[in-house]
């Protein structure tokens, strides 16, 4: 079966939603039947004459990797007269920056960003509205490193400062008595990489190694010899974690919540059509990550990188509250016992799942559901 003709079948069978794809790694919560009848069950809301929506060519964004190629944000955002626009980045913060310049309007984003989006703008610039991926980080270093002693004195990176993976590596760290600093010293030196650059420092031995989200951790292992020093999973119950959420300007969120609702209907239908076609989807991924970076990804890297991911429009809201207080353990953020009341706004995604018979989710008290 050619390529073009898996993503035909796959589409023809989006009513139905597998618990886990080939490789075991790749789910949806719940059913629900197709795209149309949810929206003929929805009633209309204002939309945008453009939204431009930011994500990374990661496999961690692999929703909207596949929505991209599929077409999907395109097709169903121009029936309601709105033009898209996609940018590129490399990390979070930089995505919420150009949401505080105006620049975008919605992105695909990890949990610590959000935070410090939300929490520096007194509640004002953004609401998380849906998850997109859970997992698909690891802690990946020399051979020669093999218990935490050898972690001092060392030099790794991260993909950006304040980044989800930055603030995780940071937290851990601490939590083994190895301190660090934003200005790169302590007991450990953390410097702030773009991850392709990790990859070729690395290589180069001018690193120890780094905390990556996937592909790159698998880039690494794979291309570079780094062994897995920590997979994130095991810090966290039941190996689930939020690695991406989509993340709203609350600006656009007010006064276009038609378009707003309209992605998240197809992050939803990405996320199903992952959960049924793994091998079609990781060739749409490979597509998008050659359109956007130039240079496609080695089949055994993201083989790999897929195996340690789950797609799943649930934000995992308990593990959002936990990141943060990494970052606050990181040094990277100070919270108060109300910080993050307010940051999920999920009616838009519950009105979706409810409207398709699927399980709705919670925002865990920090916002409305």
């Amino acid at each position: 079966m050619s390529r073009f003709t898996r993503i035909a079948a796959g589409l023809a069978g989006l009513a139905i939603v597998a618990t886990a794809g080939a490789s075991g790694a790749v789910a949806a919560p719940s059913a629900s039947p197709s795209s149309a009848a949810t929206t003929a069950a929805l009633p209309k809301l204002p939309t945008a004459p453009v939204v431009r929506i930011g994500f990374f060519a990661n496999v961690t964004h692999a929703p909207a990797l596949v929505a991209q190629q599929l077409g999907l944000f395109d097709q169903t955002l121009k029936k309601e007269g709105t033009q898209v626009q996609y940018v590129l980045f490399n990390a979070g913060p930089a995505a919420i920056e150009a949401m505080k310049g105006g620049a975008i309007d919605v992105a695909y984003v990890g949990p610590n960003p959000s935070v410090a989006g939300y929490t520096s703008t007194n509640g004002q610039l953004l609401n998380v509205v849906s998850g997109a991926a859970s997992g698909g980080a690891q802690f990946v270093t020399k051979q020669s490193i093999k218990t935490v002693a050898d972690l001092r004195g060392k030099k790794f990176a991260s993909p950006q400062l304040g980044g989800t993976q930055d603030v995780a590596l940071r937290a851990y760290l601490k939590d083994q008595g190895i301190n660090t600093n934003i200005a790169g010293g302590g007991d450990a030196t953390i410097i702030p990489t773009d991850n392709a650059q990790t990859l070729t420092l690395f290589k180069r031995g001018d690193i120890d190694g780094a905390w990556l989200p996937e592909p790159w951790a698998s880039r690494l292992v794979t291309e570079a010899g780094a062994k897995v020093f920590l997979d994130e999973r095991s810090l966290w119950p039941a190996g689930q974690f939020v690695t991406t959420n989509i993340i709203a300007s609350k600006a656009f969120l007010t006064k276009y919540p038609g378009t707003v609702r309209t992605i998240l209907q197809d992050n939803n239908t990405a996320i199903r059509y992952i959960a049924k076609n793994v091998q079609s989807s990781k060739d749409l991924v490979q597509q998008q990550i050659l359109k956007w970076t130039g240079k496609a990804i080695p089949d055994a890297a993201i083989n790999r990188a897929w195996g340690n991911l789950t797609f799943t429009w649930d934000p995992l809201p308990g593990t959002l509250r936990k990141s943060a207080n990494d970052a606050v353990t990181a040094g990277l953020l100070k919270l108060n016992a109300n910080s993050l009341n307010g940051i999920y706004d999920l009616r838009l995604l519950n009105s979706v799942l409810t409207a398709s018979k699927a399980r709705t989710v919670i925002a865990g008290g920090l916002g409305a559901q």
